[in-house]
């Protein structure tokens, strides 16, 4: 029987680097929130600006493998490297625009349901799921359940940010499901560079023929853009993965649902926003559920699959 891989005892920078991992990301639904601007816009930007940061580092360290991804063989991985492009934008297309309509609190624990339908896909691959896994999807869907009904309740502008935000989880499922199959042999940085270009172009396309604005912000809406940039999609999983040295995949997997009360935090000191009360037992019904779907599903072997970027 394998033994689980030996990593050092855990040191005062890891701790560090985790803390500031859970803040930058839960930064993204405020920043989202408080950014006037179209969340589509918001996400086209987020993309493009880190292609521009991502892309001259990995086409100058890459080439040959950016190259095999056009020949031969290579070609599958490349495929799956562009239809995780394509699930990423249809996330960011759904769940960013859930945070403008719905709570923050809501958008980020809904959004978090993707480990319930990563589960579904991989029964779907044939894999079997433990019992508690079954039981945790279970709890997570009577959460979410209570939750997107107590705002139908409060509003049906709430309740469309809710149905989103469960949306934009299942893309977020598909988006790594994907990304498992093209990171078995692509490198990171190839990976993200790829799937984020797709991504960009895509979200470019959709705001160009909808005629959603892309300029034209006032300053503090950019700042929003570049913090969303800077925070939860270059710094925030960056440090998560960082952390994997010396933590386990199902330790970050857990920490990352930490984002969901973090970023409710953040919008009620910063935004004045405040949680539905009636939303509360669904919502934490539901991360419960997450966390129990996450700690069992570590039992099932699995490939390692890429933090998303949320």
């Amino acid at each position: 029987m394998s033994s689980a891989p030996h990593r050092p005892p855990l040191d005062p920078l890891t701790t560090g680097v985790v803390v500031l991992a859970v803040a930058a990301v839960s930064s993204s639904a405020p920043l989202i929130a408080f950014a006037a601007a179209p969340a589509l816009a918001i996400a086209c930007w987020r993309n493009l600006l880190s292609v521009a940061v991502l892309g001259p580092f990995s086409l100058a360290r890459r080439r040959a493998e950016f190259r095999a991804l056009t020949v031969g063989a290579g070609r599958r991985e490349g495929l799956y490297c562009v239809l995780s492009g394509v699930a990423l934008a249809a996330h960011f297309a759904t769940w960013m625009p859930s945070a403008q309509l719905t709570s923050v609190a809501a958008a980020t624990a809904l959004g978090a349901t993707q480990p319930v339908w990563q589960g579904l896909i991989a029964r779907w691959q044939g894999r079997r799921l433990p019992t508690a896994v079954w039981a945790g999807i279970a709890v997570a869907v009577l959460g979410a359940v209570l939750a997107t009904g107590a705002d139908f309740g409060a509003s049906g502008r709430a309740f469309a940010g809710d149905l989103l935000a469960v949306t934009g989880g299942m893309f977020a499922a598909v988006y790594t499901a994907f990304g498992e199959r093209a990171r078995a042999t692509i490198s990171t940085t190839t990976y993200t560079t790829i799937c984020y270009g797709v991504c960009a172009a895509i979200l470019l396309l959709v705001c160009l023929v909808g005629g959603v604005r892309l300029h034209g912000y006032d300053r503090n809406t950019w700042l929003a853009i570049l913090g969303l940039v800077v925070g939860a999609q270059l710094l925030g999983h960056s440090m998560f993965n960082y952390a994997l040295r010396r933590i386990s995949a199902t330790t970050v997997s857990v920490l990352i649902l930490l984002e969901a009360p973090g970023a409710a935090l953040i919008a009620w000191a910063w935004l004045g926003q405040l949680p539905r009360l009636l939303a509360l037992p669904g919502l934490a019904l539901l991360l419960a559920g997450v966390a129990v779907v996450v700690l069992s599903g570590a039992r099932t072997p699995r490939r390692p699959v890429p933090v998303p970027a949320d």
